[in-house]
């Protein structure tokens, strides 16, 4: 969203009047100058082109805020749906959503992870980086979601090479002892889990 104010010229804190008057000011610049010939008029029809875009997607996410009683944005109410794990209500929230930034995809890939659909996750996780790649929040889900697929595999390898690796002694039946490996799975499963449920607010 940034860069649509910046294409402005304006900053996140203009008003709405503002925001309206600089883009006709801009909108009757560039309709002249794509007349020019050669390279300038091609640019000026293109800036026309992202200020038109830039203007629509600033006004309704104004308003979606506007609409919300409690003041909060859009992405805050989805991130405080998903800790609550309604996921169907925020998925109708991520479906009404007109600004589908990084932010949005990140949201999206929380609700297929709380559905166990992990290539889906996965999938969202990698379009919210190519937005914004500096953001480390989306960077570090990726990584523990990798972790977490490398660790599904590597167990699925085990089991196939040696299937009776698992098979419980007589004291491991009776309760007596705890298997090793489940150390390490609750705590590659805890990791992601804590990450999506703490890290979804919006940035």
């Amino acid at each position: 969203m940034r860069e649509y104010y910046e294409l402005l010229g304006l900053s996140e804190t203009a008003t709405d009047g503002e925001i309206t008057e600089r883009y006709y000011a801009l909108k009757g610049k560039y309709s002249e100058d794509r007349w020019l010939d050669g390279e300038a008029g091609n640019e000026a029809a293109r800036k026309l082109t992202q200020l038109e875009n830039a203007y629509k997607e600033i006004m309704a996410s104004r308003k979606e805020k506007r609409q919300n009683t409690e003041g909060k944005s859009s992405y805050e109410e989805i991130a405080e749906l998903l800790k609550s794990d309604k996921l169907s209500e925020a998925q109708a929230k991520l479906d009404d959503c007109n600004d589908r930034g990084a932010e949005w995809h990140y949201l999206q890939a929380v609700v297929f992870y709380k559905k166990n659909w992990s290539n889906d996750s996965k999938k969202q996780l990698e379009i919210a980086m190519q937005m914004d790649p500096n953001n480390t929040k989306y960077r570090a889900a990726y990584d523990k979601m990798n972790a977490k697929n490398d660790y599904e595999k590597q167990s699925a390898r085990e089991e196939r090479q040696n299937p009776y690796a698992h098979e419980p002694l007589p004291d491991e039946q009776m309760g007596g002892n705890a298997c090793s490996n489940c150390i390490s799975c609750c705590y590659t499963y805890l990791c992601i889990d804590c990450l999506f449920s703490l890290c979804c607010g919006c940035r």
